[in-house]
């Protein structure tokens, strides 16, 4: 679905990363840790194009990343979910029209109305629906960012630090809707600090731990 193949990064004239190699399998769950500053962000940013990488080969649903136009590469990131670290709304509209703004931009709104309803149960914020982004709490604007990127159905969800502003019940809650996100057949990649997160999540489901540190990334992390 997404692979990576010996790709380097540089930022600032400084290389950041070099020779990494990835590979999201349709149905795996992986977490990616390292300590900050080592390009996770960036990393992430590569899988869903909205980066290039400087060197080597990022391959989008069987195509050339750097070889793909902007229109392919809006595409191609309708079939995936990103949850940004900072989860930016538009502060003027409902909770229930930010969350439904993908399916606006892809053509699709009349998909909204039913899927909507279903979506802001799922996540728990039913009754936040007519609330501005403002008014919500910092677990309710990740349940939230979690159902805007869920909301188009795509193959796979990308999340930035998606626990990393919230309390441990809360983080607890939204690893159970991505866990639940995985059993349904998509793709979930997760970077985190958290490793008692990554602790829970592995004990719910099969979850591969890479990590990012000084410009190399290994596979198959022991906790």
């Amino acid at each position: 679905m997404i692979e990576l193949s010996d790709v380097a990064y540089n930022y600032g004239g400084a290389e950041l990363f070099s020779g990494l190699s990835l590979a999201l399998a349709p149905g795996s769950f992986q977490f990616l840790t390292g300590p900050s500053g080592a390009g996770k962000t960036t990393l992430l940013k590569l899988c869903y194009g909205d980066l290039r990488a400087t060197s080597g080969v990022v391959s989008l649903f069987g195509q050339n990343a750097a070889q793909m136009n902007r229109d392919e590469i809006a595409l191609a990131r309708r079939r995936i979910g990103v949850v940004h670290q900072d989860c930016q709304f538009l502060d003027h509209l409902p909770v229930a029209e930010n969350i439904a703004l993908p399916l606006q931009v892809a053509g699709r709104a009349n998909e909204a109305e039913g899927n909507l309803d279903e979506l802001l149960a799922w996540v728990g914020l039913s009754a936040q629906a007519g609330q501005l982004p403002p008014e919500l709490s910092g677990g309710e604007r990740q349940r939230a960012a979690l159902a805007r990127a869920v909301i188009t159905s795509p193959d796979v969800i990308i999340a930035d630090e998606p626990t990393g502003n919230v309390d441990w019940e809360m983080s607890q809650r939204l690893l159970t809707l991505l866990v639940e996100l995985n059993r349904m057949g998509k793709t979930v990649l997760i970077a985190s600090h958290d490793l008692n997160l990554i602790r829970a999540a592995k004990a719910q489901v099969s979850a591969n731990v890479l990590r990012l540190k000084g410009g190399r990334l290994q596979a198959g992390v022991a906790l």
